[in-house]
């Protein structure tokens, strides 16, 4: 007499019976014997396969949307942390607890560190890139609109801009939030280039004005706008922010780095952002374009990826 087959459900994992007699055995079967378990011999293959891709599209299409509440909600709260940081510099400036020059040299530190340090509470799929991008993207078009005078808000003018002009915004302050987009959508978490890109323009040249500002007296000679007080400043945060956050995201299983060669290009790197900065081409070519270019040149010849 012929084996009496009762087939798996993949979903409840029911039991499998086959036997021969009333010592009939009984298993579990897991969803990954679905084609080859013996529990399938004599089911209609098609069915089965339909029923399995159907089974495979509706937890993919659950997937998808999961990550996408999980990269819209990490979008909102990085937006709101930018907008807080903001909020706090420009409130202690009233307050006179620090100057207007020492806030916006903070913000331009402080914004683009902590964003590429959010990163990684976005989700694993490939679309969360863009919804980090959205943040600078947000902010990209707050400058314009002041900039343009559309709708200007002073306060936003005097937090990130040197003589307090709404022009200003399209400038440097724009020039900005666009590495900070770029580095997101072309790089990501996976690559070295855009994190020591911003680490330099963020870290190694914010701190290089402020100690710029008070121990430059020594004027580097092909350029008396720029200290040697700044330079250096900024070779060394730089290099330490940039393996900084190298070891970081390293830690988190996003890069595998060989530590012996790492120091070395993240040194040369530093060094070449740390010459572009100082020399006297400010008038023509902004520090937020010119330095994260060398760098982003610099580190994908050192690096490669």
């Amino acid at each position: 007499m012929a084996a009496t087959l009762i087939p798996l459900s993949p979903i409840s994992h029911q039991l499998c019976r086959f036997g021969n007699n009333a010592l009939t055995t009984h298993r579990f079967c897991s969803p990954s014997f679905l084609i080859s378990s013996p529990c399938f011999i004599g089911l209609t293959g098609m069915g089965s396969a339909t029923q399995l891709r159907a089974r495979r599209s509706l937890i993919s299409s659950a997937v998808a949307t999961n990550s996408m509440l999980h990269d819209v909600g990490a979008t909102v709260a990085v937006l709101g942390g930018a907008y807080a940081l903001v909020l706090s510099f420009e409130s202690l400036t009233k307050r006179n607890v620090i100057q207007q020059s020492l806030s916006r040299k903070l913000v331009h530190i402080l914004s683009g560190l902590l964003f590429v340090l959010a990163w990684p509470i976005f989700s694993g799929s490939t679309e969360a890139r863009y919804f980090a991008a959205f943040v600078p993207l947000v902010n990209g078009l707050r400058l314009v609109i002041n900039g343009l005078s559309v709708s200007p808000n002073s306060t936003l003018i005097k937090s990130v801009t040197r003589e307090g002009r709404p022009e200003e915004l399209l400038k440097g302050p724009l020039f900005y939030v666009l590495a900070l987009l770029i580095s997101a959508v072309f790089f990501w978490r996976q690559s070295p280039i855009g994190m020591i890109s911003l680490a330099m323009m963020c870290g190694g040249d914010g701190i290089a004005d402020i100690m710029g500002r008070k121990f430059g007296s020594a004027k580097i000679p092909y350029n008396p706008r720029k200290s040697w007080a700044g330079s250096i400043s900024m070779f060394i945060f730089g290099y330490f922010i940039s393996i900084a956050l190298l070891y970081y995201y390293s830690s988190l299983g996003y890069l595998h780095m060989n530590w012996e060669t790492t120091f070395q290009r993240v040194a040369m790197v530093s060094m070449v952002a740390t010459v572009v900065e100082s020399l006297p081409i400010t008038d023509q070519l902004d520090d937020n374009v010119s330095v994260p270019l060398a760098t982003i040149i610099a580190a994908y010849l050192s690096f490669g990826y």
